[in-house]
């Protein structure tokens, strides 16, 4: 199938609210309060705005709408199927070429003809905070989630943190070259969970899009890059040796992320939609951000986790550690040490993790309150308290001790004590 998120977004509002705004939108600040009023509520749409584009946002805010993305009926049914697209995605083919496509499409001069936008007072221009940029190299290819923002009316920078893509720009720079890339921003949220994902480099995300939607259309552009078909702007272009000042910018913590040097992109060629055209907004450090960027690292705890204890019950990357940096997983234990052992898992599947709470299956793991509770009547520090010393955690910690996020860890076992009369721990009940 093709990736157009116009198609989506007519299913999607069948079953959750999406609410058309009845006057023109400032794409600078006031489309962040919009969208920041309305998560978990509604999806807002954004008619006519630069350009003739349409845009919506909110499309996956919640935990139910990522759901009815990918068909699933309970949190581990999701983890689930995220978990499998990468086996399923190795040695296969989810993607096919279209043959025809760019009368489907018109061409524009400018990215700054395009409804960027600014979502923070201090952020240094417009972005877009939701777009796929696929980069080839080698017959290897790579697709992932980065900010870009206009340098140029036919310039980007780029923010890219040292995974596939940023290896394969430091093997093209290596060389003198430039890297063949396609930037694609208005596409179905399976697309954009499959790149946000960080498989191994010979995988790509592309066909794990494609295992989760069935099979992927993509378009072969003129630079060798592949986009997905039906995404509402696909530009084509190469990343150059050149590199420019990139930010500030609000990153997922809501904190204001460093000026660094990061690479430029020329653009060659910019495509837009005809039919339908309408890109989505992320609001950065938002719940949709936070469940894009978090909800596979879920999967991966839980999956790291359920190894090595009787049963998982529930994980949970906190709302107040950002969608990233706080856990709270519940298990069933069944001896002395099992929620140690469940600590240690929930840092091998996400290194990012800083702090990392382990409750009881009565704890519910959405209720801050019942975990502090946990904490307060099960945790005794000479007991359950793991510091892990020294160990890589997040880029985005303000409190690390280097560039590279040098930490130290937390972990709580707030588990009732597996040696002690069960009755002392249990909550009273009318």
């Amino acid at each position: 199938m093709d990736a157009r998120l116009a198609d989506f977004v007519e299913v999607m509002a069948g079953r959750f609210p999406v609410e058309p705004m009845g006057r023109p939108v400032d794409l600078d600040l006031e489309i962040a309060r919009i969208i920041a009023s309305s998560e978990g509520r509604s999806a807002p749409l954004f008619r006519g705005l630069q350009g003739g584009i349409d845009g919506i946002a909110n499309l996956v805010d919640t935990r139910e709408k990522v759901r009815f993305v990918f068909g699933a009926s309970s949190d581990e049914e999701l983890y689930r199927s995220l978990l499998a697209a990468e086996s399923r995605a190795t040695g296969s083919r989810y993607t096919e070429e279209a043959s025809s496509w760019t009368d489907e499409y018109r061409a524009i001069d400018s990215v700054l003809d395009l409804p960027l936008a600014r979502y923070y007072r201090d952020e240094a221009r417009r972005y877009i905070t939701s777009d796929v940029i696929v980069g080839v190299w080698e017959e290897r290819v790579n697709a992932s989630v980065h900010r870009v923002s206009p340098v140029g009316p036919n310039k980007v920078v780029v923010r890219v943190v040292p995974r596939h893509l940023h290896s394969m720009i430091v093997a093209a720079r290596k060389r003198g070259m430039e890297l063949p890339v396609a930037i694609a921003w208005g596409m179905h949220p399976a697309v954009l969970f499959a790149a946000a994902m960080s498989p191994p480099p010979n995988i790509s995300e592309l066909d794990m899009a494609g295992a989760f939607m069935g099979k992927l259309k993509v378009v072969r552009l003129e630079n060798g890059a592949v986009a997905p078909y039906g995404a509402t702007v696909i530009m084509e272009g190469f990343v150059t040796l050149e590199d420019a000042e990139e930010g500030p910018f609000v990153d997922i913590l809501g904190t204001y992320d460093l000026v660094r040097m990061q690479p430029v992109v020329r653009l060659s060629r910019i495509y837009v939609l005809r039919n339908a055209p309408m890109v989505n907004y992320v609001l950065p450090a938002g719940a949709e951000h936070r469940n894009l960027m978090g909800l596979w690292k879920e999967a991966a705890i839980w999956d790291s986790v359920r190894r090595v204890v009787p049963q998982v019950t529930a994980v949970r990357l906190t709302p107040g550690g950002a969608g990233w940096l706080h856990a709270v997983v519940s298990i069933r234990a069944g001896v002395e040490g099992d929620a140690k052992n469940a600590i240690m898992a929930a840092f091998a599947a996400h290194p990012s993790l800083k702090h990392v709470v382990v409750v009881d299956d009565d704890i519910d793991v959405d209720n801050p309150h019942s975990v502090e509770w946990a904490i307060a009547t099960r945790f005794r520090a000479d007991r359950g308290l793991v510091v892990v010393p020294y160990a890589r955690g997040s880029t985005l910690d303000p409190t690390a001790l280097n560039a590279e996020g040098l930490t130290y860890k937390v972990g709580i076992d707030a588990t009732r004590p597996r040696d002690r009369d069960p009755r002392l721990f249990e909550r009273a009940k009318f």
